[in-house]
């Protein structure tokens, strides 16, 4: 990344998503990779990973497609009879991934949605879906864990066209709104299947840019944490929002951000904010603190 600006490639990247979305919604082989209707599955990944695999589970489960869960692969149970197992990795090269599935290996069915195609894991699932058109240089993900996402709604027969151009009109926007750059404090809400994505916005603004984010379930958030609602801080909504919290949350003097558009294009939005908030900040989000592409750990 030497002699690139800061953000250039998390800009770049996040710029590309309409595109790369598109590209995944044509891989019909690949979708018919994915397990079929009826089959019970887990879905494991890391990090990002893990709240994209949280969506799909929520997704494929609610549309009547078979048993879904998800799990942070060094907490997975997956020794319950599934009938696959899903491994998402942006790198193919996470520790708590290659162990899962070298652990499982010749007992349960496995299937590698993995950016990179020369990583280890490609030859350790049986049956690797590659994607390599999103991967990314950036540490700080964005179009990677959208585009498997848009892969996975499609096999669920979703229609990406809105989405595709929800994100197209979010990435042409003006950027001018500073108060919701910089506000002191974020928290991210969902339901069902945009629970995940909530959980993403969050770890990708902290990620990024250093800041204060917290994410619930939406109508958990009442039970507790709107407590830290006040004037200067933000409340943002992905999909359709329990009706009367817009009004609750206002009253506390707190911003209710909301956007009736497709959930994925809003956490393009989202994206967005995360970028211009880092460089506002002197922090360059393709190289953010503390972190790295892939976590590795020694053996």
């Amino acid at each position: 990344m030497t002699g690139t600006l800061p953000g250039a490639h998390m800009r770049e990247e996040l710029h590309t998503q309409p595109r790369t979305w598109a590209t995944a919604a044509d891989l019909t082989a690949e979708q018919r990779t994915l397990p079929a209707a009826g089959a019970r599955i887990a879905v494991v990944g890391c990090g990002t990973s893990w709240f994209m695999a949280q969506s799909y589970a929520a997704l494929r489960e609610s549309s009547g497609q078979g048993e879904t869960d998800a799990f942070a692969a060094s907490e997975a149970f997956v020794d319950r009879g599934y009938d696959a197992v899903v491994a998402l990795t942006r790198s193919g090269t996470t520790t708590e991934v290659l162990e899962l599935v070298d652990r499982i290996k010749g007992r349960v069915p496995t299937i590698g949605v993995i950016g990179d195609a020369s990583s280890p894991l490609v030859s350790l699932v049986d049956e690797a879906i590659l994607l390599p058109f999103a991967d990314e240089q950036s540490v700080v993900q964005t179009r990677f864990a959208t585009t498997a996402l848009a892969l996975f709604r499609a096999a669920l027969g979703h229609d990406l066209t809105a989405a595709i151009a929800d994100a197209t009109a979010v990435l042409t926007e003006a950027d001018d709104d500073a108060d919701l750059r910089e506000a002191e404090q974020y928290t991210f809400l969902g339901r069902g299947w945009t629970i995940g994505l909530a959980h993403e916005a969050a770890l990708k603004l902290r990620e990024s840019s250093q800041s204060w984010t917290e994410s619930y379930p939406s109508m958990d958030y009442r039970h507790g944490p709107i407590a830290i609602a006040a004037p200067g801080r933000v409340t943002w909504h992905f999909g359709d929002a329990p009706e009367g919290l817009a009004d609750q949350v206002s009253a506390t003097g707190a911003r209710f951000e909301h956007r009736a558009i497709d959930p994925m294009a809003d956490l393009v939005r989202l994206h967005r904010v995360a970028l211009d908030r880092a460089l506002s900040r002197g922090l360059d989000p393709d190289q953010p603190r503390n972190l790295t592409r892939s976590v590795i750990l020694d053996a």
